[in-house]
């Protein structure tokens, strides 16, 4: 029963940690988002602009530039002009890691909505890919997650009681 309770907290934690990011993005505008990364750990992101009109193709208006960079200020990523990108990178030191993103300005002003899912250590892990190189059933992968999960946890305490 215990088991089960920890389970059920830590699929709980997962669930919150891994979903993605909605904003609105004003042209002539900058919004950035930082998140705090421990060294080594892995980190991807993804982001699009969600298109107001399914019906048509996307306007050349609805591009904005973007750029990752490290608590340093070293630029990890920057893309210009764009409707979709991502990235990825192993963390390189402890810190605020910043994403930044920006729409040239236009007349009249356009307000353009961005979809930005940003995952870091287990979040970050392509569990998929996973199943399939090991041919797992589904309890081993499981474990395998709350393994990965619980040593992130556990890290995670100690790491905070340094700071």
């Amino acid at each position: 029963m215990i088991l089960r309770s920890v389970i059920m907290v830590v699929v709980g934690i997962l669930s919150s940690a891994s979903q993605a990011l909605r904003f609105e993005l004003q042209s002539g505008h900058t919004k950035c988002i930082s998140e705090d990364i421990k060294s080594n750990s892995m980190t991807v992101g993804k982001y699009h602009v969600v298109n107001p009109n399914e019906a048509h193709p996307l306007p050349d208006s609805l591009k904005f530039a973007v750029r990752v960079t490290s608590p340093q200020g070293n630029s990890l990523h920057t893309a210009e002009k764009v409707e979709t990108g991502q990235f990825a990178f192993t963390a390189a030191e402890d810190g605020d890691y910043m994403a930044c993103f920006w729409a040239e300005d236009h007349s009249p002003q356009i307000i353009m909505t961005v979809d930005f899912d940003w995952r870091s250590g287990v979040q970050a892990k392509d569990w998929s890919n996973v199943a399939k190189k090991g041919q797992v059933d589904v309890m081993e992968l499981e474990l395998k997650k709350l393994y990965d999960t619980v040593t992130s946890i556990h890290e995670e305490m100690f790491y905070l009681r340094e700071r």
